[in-house]
C-alpha cells in the first residue's frame, strides 16, 4: 500500500496490546487541571497588558474570539479523543483518518509544539528565580544563569526544573497529576485575588472609547499592529496547551466521559478566567497605564497599594510555571512514545515500565532535549515555533472530525460536535487566520523548514519501517 493511503484503522488505534499501552489512572478532575495547567501561565500575567495595549478595553473580545476558537478546536478534539481513546492526540487522529504521511507532519509539528514550549517555559522560570536569587542578595555565579547563547555559561535553574519535572513524570502519570492539580488551585486562587482586589477599584468609565483602536487588524501610524483581531492573534497563545489533555487518552479511566468533562471543561474555565481577569484589570487601571509593564496583575496591584498581595499574585508566577512544564512535557512524551509505538521512530522507545506503567525510556529522552535546549538556547524568537505547532495540530482535529462525519457517519460517537459542519470550518479558518496574520514571517519559514526535515527523516526511516508498511510487504 502507497504510503499516502496508509491509514490505521481506528479499531487499531483504540487498542493496543499490553505491553505497549499505558496504565489507566486518571479521572476527569486530573484532566480538567491538566488543561488549567498547560493554559493558565506566563501569558494571564503579560498578555492582559501586552493586548491592552493593541485592542484598549476591547481586548475583552481578543480573549472572547480566542475562546471562541479555542471552543471550536475543544469540541471537534472531544468527539475524536472519545471515539479514539488511545495516546497521541491529533497525530493518532490524523492517522486513522487522513493518512501516515499527514499524521507524521502533525506529529512532527507537535515534537517543535510541546519540546520548545517546554524549554521556553524553563527558561522563563529561571528566569524569575534568578530574580529571586538576586532580589535575596545571595551570591550566586551569574554565568550559571543564563545559557551560552545569552550571554551565560549554562542556565542551572532551568536544567534543574526539566530534571525534577522528568522525575515527577517517571514515576507515575497520577502522581504527576496530583502534583499539578495542588499547583493549578494556588495559581486560580491568586488571579480570584486579583479579581477581588481589583474589583473594588472598578470604574466603568476606563472602558471608554470601548473601541480605540477598532476591530480589524490594521498597522498605525507608529508601525504597531493594532486592533481587536491584531489583539486576538497574539493573546491565543495565552490559550493553547488544552491539546494536551487528549494525549492522555489511553491513561483515562472512563474516556466517554472523562475526556470530555476535561477537554472542554478546561477551555470554558480558563476562558472565563481570562475574561474576568482582563475586566477587572481594565476596570482597575488606565489601560495605557499597565499596557506598558511586563507585569500588569503586579502592578494594578501595587498601584491599589495592596503591596502584599502583589507579592502573593507574582509568586504564583513562579508556582504556575512548572505545571505548565509539566503538562508540555507529558504531552511530548507520549507523542514520542506513541509515534515510537506505531513504527515511525524506532519500536524500542515505546517501552512502558511494568509497575508505573508510564513510559520510562521515552520521557528520560524527552527530559533531556528539554533540558539542554532550555541550558544553552536563547528562545525568545524560536519558542514562536511551538505556536505553529498549535495551529497546525487544531486545523488536523478539525478537518479529521468533518472528514469522518461523511467517511463513516453512523460510527458510534461518545460526544458529538454540535453544529459540526459550523465548529468545524471555525476553527480551521480562525486557526489560518491566526497563523497567517498572527505569526511573524520568520515563523512561518522556519514551521516549513523544520517540516521539510521532518519529511526526510519519515521517508529515510520511517516510510519503510512503520507498522502499517511491515504490514503491508
Amino acid at each position: 500500500m502507497a504510503f499516502w493511503n496508509r491509514r490505521k484503522p481506528l479499531e487499531i488505534a483504540a487498542a493496543t496490546d499490553a505491553r505497549h499501552r499505558l496504565k489507566p489512572t486518571l479521572s476527569w478532575p486530573h484532566l480538567v487541571a491538566m488543561g488549567v495547567g498547560a493554559i493558565v501561565g506566563t501569558g494571564i500575567y503579560t498578555l492582559t497588558g501586552i493586548g491592552a495595549g493593541l485592542a484598549g478595553p476591547a481586548v475583552i473580545l481578543s480573549f472572547l474570539l480566542c475562546g471562541v476558537i479555542c471552543a471550536c478546536a475543544a469540541f471537534c478534539y472531544a468527539e475524536m479523543a472519545t471515539m479514539i481513546p488511545a495516546a497521541g492526540s491529533a497525530y493518532t487522529y490524523s492517522y486513522s483518518v487522513l493518512g501516515e504521511l499527514l499524521a507524521w507532519i502533525v506529529g512532527w509539528s507537535l515534537i517543535l509544539e510541546y519540546t520548545v514550549a517546554a524549554a521556553a517555559v524553563a527558561v522563563g522560570w529561571s528566569a524569575h528565580v534568578a530574580e529571586f536569587i538576586r532580589a535575596a542578595g545571595w551570591a550566586f555565579p551569574d554565568p550559571l544563569l543564563h545559557g551560552a547563547m545569552s550571554g551565560g555559561i549554562v542556565d542551572l535553574p532551568a536544567i534543574i526544573i526539566a530534571a525534577a519535572v522528568t522525575a515527577l513524570l517517571i514515576i507515575g502519570t497520577r502522581e504527576s497529576a496530583n502534583v499539578n492539580l495542588v499547583l493549578v488551585i494556588i495559581k486560580i486562587a491568586a488571579l480570584v485575588l486579583f479579581v477581588v482586589l481589583a474589583s473594588r477599584a472598578f470604574d466603568p468609565a476606563r472602558f471608554h472609547p470601548f473601541l480605540p483602536f477598532g476591530f480589524a487588524a490594521h498597522v498605525d501610524a507608529d508601525g504597531v499592529k493594532r486592533g481587536v483581531l491584531a489583539a486576538a492573534a497574539l493573546v491565543f497563545f495565552a490559550f493553547y496547551g488544552f491539546d494536551a489533555v487528549s494525549t492522555a487518552a489511553e491513561e483515562t479511566k472512563k474516556p466517554s466521559r472523562d475526556l470530555t468533562i476535561g477537554i472542554i471543561g478546561s477551555m470554558v474555565l480558563c476562558t472565563v478566567i481570562y475574561m474576568a481577569v482582563a475586566a477587572s484589570a481594565l476596570g482597575a487601571s488606565y489601560f495605557g497605564d499597565f499596557s506598558r509593564t511586563g507585569a500588569p496583575l503586579v502592578y494594578i496591584l501595587t498601584t491599589l497599594n495592596h503591596g502584599f498581595a502583589a507579592q502573593l499574585v507574582a509568586g504564583a508566577a513562579i508556582v504556575a510555571l512548572p505545571t505548565v512544564i509539566l503538562v508540555l512535557m507529558y504531552g511530548q512524551s507520549r507523542i514520542f512514545f506513541v509515534m515510537a509505538r506505531d513504527g515511525l521512530l524506532p519500536q524500542s522507545l515505546a517501552a512502558v515500565h511494568k509497575t508505573r506503567g508510564t513510559p520510562v525510556l521515552m520521557t528520560t529522552v524527552t527530559g533531556i532535549v528539554v533540558a539542554v535546549l532550555a541550558a544553552t538556547l536563547k528562545l525568545d524568537q524560536i519558542a514562536l515555533l511551538a505556536n505553529a505547532g498549535t495551529l497546525c495540530a487544531f486545523v488536523a482535529v478539525a478537518v479529521s472530525m468533518l472528514v469522518l462525519r461523511v467517511r463513516d457517519p453512523g460510527r458510534p460517537r461518545p460526544f458529538r460536535t454540535p453544529l459540526p459542519w459550523i465548529v468545524g470550518p471555525v476553527c480551521i479558518v480562525g486557526c489560518l487566520y491566526l497563523f497567517l496574520n498572527g505569526l511573524p514571517r520568520f515563523t512561518q519559514w522556519w514551521f516549513l523548514f523544520w517540516n521539510a526535515i521532518g519529511i526526510i527523516v519519515y521517508f529515510a526511516y520511517g516510510a519503510w519501517r512503520s507498522r502499517l508498511a511491515q504490514a503491508a510487504t
